[in-house]
C-alpha cells in the first residue's frame, strides 16, 4: 500500500491513443510527486528549442503523493508544460476537485501530447479513454462547457478545460477545475493550441490508502490539532487573501499604477474587512478546512446575476491599485470577466496597467487603441479592453501575447513599461521594497512569480528588507523549500504549522519509503527540483542574462511608499553572485557539475555549456 499510484496516462492525441506506464519508483524517491516529477518527465522528454504552442509540446497533469488522503489542503494539483509566454519550464497549481478524481482514477501523472485534428475533448471513465468530437462545446466558457459535460457523463464529473481564450491561442489562457483555476503561464493556450478543450473524469470512488494507516491517522489528527485554532487558518477562514491588501500597502510594496508607486491612498476600500462585507459564502478546494474562497456578486458582464468564487489578493492588486481604482465591486466584475474568457488575472491587469502608461506618456494614442481613452482609473475602458483581450481584438489582439512580445512590437521605448521577468507578468508586491523578492523574482525559472520562493524572513521582521547583501543563502533555501511543498503538493494556506519534519513524518506514513524520513534530504530533493529546471532553461539557452528585473526597478526610485520610498534595486549582481555560489552554480547561473554529481543529476552534465562568457547575449541555444 501507498500513496503513490505508481502511474501514468501518456494520451496521444494525434493518433487518439492512450496507455497507462508505470513510473519508475527512482523517479518518485528523488523528486516526489507532482512538480519534481513533472519536471523530470519534461527535462527527459522536450527537445530543446521547441515552440510551446506546436505539437511537439507536452501538457503534464501531476496530483500530490499526499492529495485524496484526508490531509487538509493537500488535494491541490498541477499543470507544467514549457509556457508560451516565457519559452521557460513552468509549473500552475489549482485547486478544485479534479486532481483527486485523477488519483481516483488511479494516476500521478497524465501527459498529454500532440494535436487533434479538430476540437476535441477526453473522457475517462470505467471503460477507458474515450476520444470525444468538441465542434459544440467550442467556444463555451468553463461554467457551461462544465454544465454540459456533467450532462452527458453524469453529475460526478470532474474536468479540467478551457475558455473561449485558449481556443483563441491568448498567451495567459488559464484551465479551469470548476471555479478554481491553474492561472499562470498559458498553459490553458497550451491545451487550445492542442485543440483540446477539456479533460473530465468520472470514476468511483477510490479510497487512497497510505502504507502506515495508523500512524498516518494521527498525523492528520496532529494536523486538525494545530489548524483549529491557528492565528493565520482563522484570518484566512474569514478574510481570504484579501487580508493582504493593507499589510503590503503599509509596507510600501504594493505596486500601483503600473509599479510606479507603493502604496494607495484610499486602500481602506479595498481591504479584507471591505470585501468580507460582500461575502455571500465560503469556498474551498477538497479536503480543507482552511476554506479561504468566497462567493460574491456579479454586477456586470456574461456571469451577471451570479456569483464567483473570488477575488484573492492577487486580482485586488491587478484591478485595483496597479489601474488607480478603489471600486470593490469592479475588481469582483473584472474579476468574473476574466474568468468568462478564461484569462489570467495578473497578466491581464498588468497588461493593462502598461497600456494605460503607454497612453498617458503619448507612446501610444486613441487612433491605437480604437477610440478607448485608456486613463488612469477608467473603468468602462478597462472592462472594454479585458473583452478585446479575451476576443483577440484590436489592441487586445497584441496585449494578449504578453506585456514583453506586445511591448517588442509597439517599440518606440515600450519596453521601458512592461512590468515583466522572462516574460512572466510581475505579481503584486513591489521588489524594490522587499529585496529578497527582487532576488527571487529575478532567479525564478518560471518568470516573475511569488510563488517561486518567498522571503519569509523579510516579512516577519527577522531580515531587513531593504539590505541588498547576505540574501544568497536566504532565497537559495525557501526555493527549495517551495519546491518541496510543490512536489507534495501543500497548499500556501492550507499548510499552515507544518514543517519539514512533519512532512518527513507523514510521507513515511504514507508511502513507506525511509529516505523519507531524513528532512535534510527533503530539503535536498527540493534543490535538485530547483536545479533540474534551472538545467531545462539553460538548455533553451537562458542565463545570468535572463535573471533580472524590469529596468524601473533598477534606476528609478520607488514613489509614495511608506518606508521603501526612494528604493531601488542597484546590488541584484552582488545578489546574483551570492544565490549562484550557494547553489553552485556558476557566476554565469549555470549549475556546476560538482554540484550536479552531488544532486545526482549526471545526465543534465552535456547539456551544460562549460565555459559560457560572463553578461554577454549569446546564449547556449537558440530561443
Amino acid at each position: 500500500m501507498s500513496t503513490f499510484t505508481g502511474r501514468l496516462l501518456r494520451i496521444n492525441l494525434t493518433d487518439s491513443y492512450s496507455a497507462e506506464e508505470e513510473i519508475p519508483r527512482r523517479y518518485n524517491e528523488h523528486f516526489i510527486s507532482a512538480r519534481g516529477l513533472g519536471a523530470r518527465y519534461l527535462y527527459n522528454e522536450l527537445m530543446p528549442e521547441i515552440d510551446p504552442l506546436s505539437p511537439n509540446n507536452k501538457l503534464l497533469l501531476l496530483i500530490g503523493v499526499l492529495g485524496d488522503t484526508g490531509l487538509q489542503g493537500f488535494s491541490k494539483w498541477a499543470v507544467m508544460s514549457k509556457s508560451p509566454l516565457t519559452g521557460t519550464i513552468f509549473r500552475s497549481i489549482s485547486g478544485g476537485n479534479f486532481g483527486v478524481w485523477m488519483k481516483r482514477a488511479g494516476y500521478d501523472l497524465i501527459i498529454i501530447e500532440g494535436k487533434a485534428k479538430a476540437p476535441s475533448y477526453i473522457h475517462i471513465d470505467t471503460a477507458g479513454v474515450h476520444f470525444l468530437a468538441a465542434a459544440d462545446l467550442w467556444g463555451l466558457d468553463y461554467r457551461r462547457l462544465q454544465e454540459q459535460l456533467k450532462k452527458r457523463h453524469g453529475p460526478r464529473t470532474e474536468s479540467a478545460c478551457i475558455g473561449p481564450a485558449g481556443e483563441k491561442a491568448v498567451r495567459y489562457a488559464v484551465i479551469h477545475s470548476g471555479e478554481r483555476t491553474a492561472s499562470r503561464g498559458g498553459m490553458g493556450t497550451v491545451m487550445g493550441a492542442k485543440n483540446l478543450k477539456a479533460l473530465s473524469i468520472n470514476v468511483p470512488t477510490k479510497k487512497t490508502t497510505p502504507f502506515d494507516p495508523a500512524t498516518f491517522k494521527g498525523l492528520i489528527k496532529s494536523q486538525i490539532d494545530i489548524l483549529k485554532d491557528h492565528p493565520r487558518k482563522k484570518t484566512m477562514s474569514s478574510l481570504g487573501t484579501p487580508y493582504i491588501t493593507t499589510i503590503v500597502n503599509k509596507l510600501g510594496i504594493l505596486p500601483t499604477k503600473n509599479y510606479c508607486e507603493g502604496s494607495f491612498a484610499t486602500i481602506e476600500d479595498l481591504s479584507g474587512d471591505r470585501f468580507y462585507e460582500l461575502k455571500m459564502t465560503r469556498t474551498g478546494c477538497y479536503a480543507c478546512m482552511t476554506r479561504c474562497g468566497g462567493m460574491r456578486e456579479v454586477t456586470r458582464g456574461p456571469f451577471s446575476g451570479s456569483q464567483i468564487d473570488g477575488p484573492e489578493y492577487e486580482t485586488i492588486f491587478a484591478f485595483g491599485p496597479l489601474l488607480g481604482l478603489n471600486d470593490r465591486q469592479f475588481v469582483i466584475d473584472a474579476n468574473a470577466l476574466c474568468d468568462a474568457y478564461g484569462i489570467d488575472t495578473i497578466s491581464t491587469g498588468v497588461c493593462i496597467a502598461f497600456a494605460c502608461e503607454l497612453f498617458t506618456k503619448g507612446i501610444i494614442s486613441a487612433t491605437d487603441t480604437n477610440g478607448i481613452e485608456l486613463t488612469w482609473g477608467n473603468k468602462d475602458a478597462i472592462f472594454t479592453l479585458i473583452k478585446k483581450i479575451g476576443n483577440k481584438e484590436g489592441l487586445g489582439r497584441l496585449l494578449g501575447e504578453g506585456v514583453k512580445k506586445a511591448a517588442e512590437q509597439i517599440g518606440g521605448g515600450a519596453e521601458a513599461f512592461a512590468m515583466h521577468i522572462k516574460g512572466l507578468e510581475l505579481p503584486g508586491y513591489e521588489p524594490r521594497g522587499v529585496k529578497g523578492y527582487a532576488l527571487s523574482m529575478a532567479t525564478s525559472n518560471i518568470g516573475g512569480s511569488h510563488m517561486y520562493g518567498r522571503p519569509r524572513e523579510e516579512f516577519t521582521g527577522q531580515a531587513d528588507p531593504l539590505i541588498e547583501s547576505g540574501k544568497g543563502d536566504l532565497i537559495a533555501r525557501v526555493q527549495k523549500e517551495q519546491a518541496l511543498e510543490d512536489s507534495l503538493i501543500a497548499c500556501t494556506f492550507g499548510n499552515t504549522g507544518l514543517d519539514s519534519v512533519m512532512y518527513a513524518r507523514l510521507l513515511v506514513a504514507a508511502t513507506g519509503i525511509t529516505d523519507f524520513e531524513d528532512a535534510e534530504n527533503l530539503l535536498n530533493i527540493g534543490e535538485r527540483i530547483v536545479c533540474l529546471e534551472r538545467c531545462f532553461n539553460v538548455r533553451e539557452g537562458f542565463n545570468r542574462k535572463d535573471d533580472t528585473l524590469p529596468a524601473r526597478m533598477l534606476t528609478e526610485p520607488l514613489q509614495q511608499a511608506g518606508p521603501a520610498t526612494d528604493q531601488i534595486v542597484s546590488n541584484l549582481e552582488l545578489l546574483l553572485d551570492e544565490y549562484y555560489r550557494s547553489l553552485g552554480y556558476s557566476p554565469e547561473g549555470i549549475p556546476g557539475v560538482d554540484r550536479l554529481q552531488v544532486l545526482d543529476l549526471q545526465e543534465t552534465i552535456e547539456d551544460m555549456p562549460t565555459h559560457p562568457p560572463k553578461n554577454s547575449s549569446q546564449s547556449a541555444g537558440k530561443r
